[in-house]
């Protein structure tokens, strides 16, 4: 970006924001499902989603989708149930369940959080995806409905934030072609331990792009017979990501 591009002078000769013409707030995020090829997304409910859930995280043997949350795992589905319970009436975040289309079975939670209507800023983060979905077409989908329905709410900025240690969550970041922003060094407490947290973003200018690469990833002509990717998703983003540094 130019230095035009990213401040104005103001009558003191002093550098300033760009102006932002006919500014409004963005809309609350859906209470409705948003709906792709392979998975939808819909608002968590105890009754249609929790059993589904605890079978599927209990796949997880070791719990490694859990060591980065600062909840689960869950040793009994009463016990999931109690949490679920509580986070699905939440406001902040906003939980949604990730159904298969296939098999029409709740396979992993992400929510949408920090919403911030008024400055057009929205996060996304709670991702526990099961093994059920862990490297699936279907979890990339679901990442690309949210992000497509934050942006078509009127955000103009979409975070994403983890455990700086979370060396999949960082990868994951820079394969949906989100910028790396810095680390914020002691920002948490987590689980009686220090978390220092990595913050990326994506920009609503930088939307379009995102969006194209996503649509081009997930379109079935770019899997085989045996459902192997023929181009990679972070090949498509990487020359997005190349420009935020």
């Amino acid at each position: 970006m130019t230095a035009s591009r990213k401040s104005e002078f103001n009558d003191l000769g002093q550098p300033v924001g760009l102006k932002v013409p006919d500014w409004k707030p963005a809309r609350s995020p859906t209470r409705e499902p948003l709906t792709g090829r392979y998975c939808r997304v819909e608002r968590l409910s105890v009754e249609k989603h929790a059993e589904a859930l605890f079978e599927a995280n209990a796949l997880d043997r070791e719990g490694r989708m859990w060591t980065y949350l600062s909840y689960g795992p869950f040793e009994t589905l009463d016990a999931y149930r109690e949490w679920a319970e509580r986070f699905a009436r939440s406001e902040d975040p906003l939980f949604y369940a990730i159904v298969d289309q296939e098999t029409g079975n709740a396979a992993g939670i992400a929510s949408y959080l920090r919403i911030d209507m008024q400055n057009g800023v929205i996060e996304v983060g709670h991702l526990a995806f099961s093994p059920l979905l862990q490297h699936t077409r279907t979890a990339t989908e679901a990442m690309y409905l949210m992000m497509k329905h934050a942006f078509e709410s009127g955000y103009r900025r979409y975070e994403w934030k983890c455990n700086s240690l979370n060396a999949p969550s960082r990868a994951a970041a820079t394969r949906f072609g989100f910028c790396y922003e810095g680390l914020f060094r002691q920002a948490v407490l987590w689980r009686g331990r220090n978390r220092d947290t990595t913050w990326f973003s994506i920009l609503d200018r930088d939307w379009p792009r995102v969006q194209a690469a996503f649509e081009q990833w997930l379109h079935p002509d770019n899997f085989d017979a045996d459902g192997k990717q023929r181009v990679r998703l972070s090949d498509l983003t990487a020359p997005i990501v190349k420009q935020c540094s």
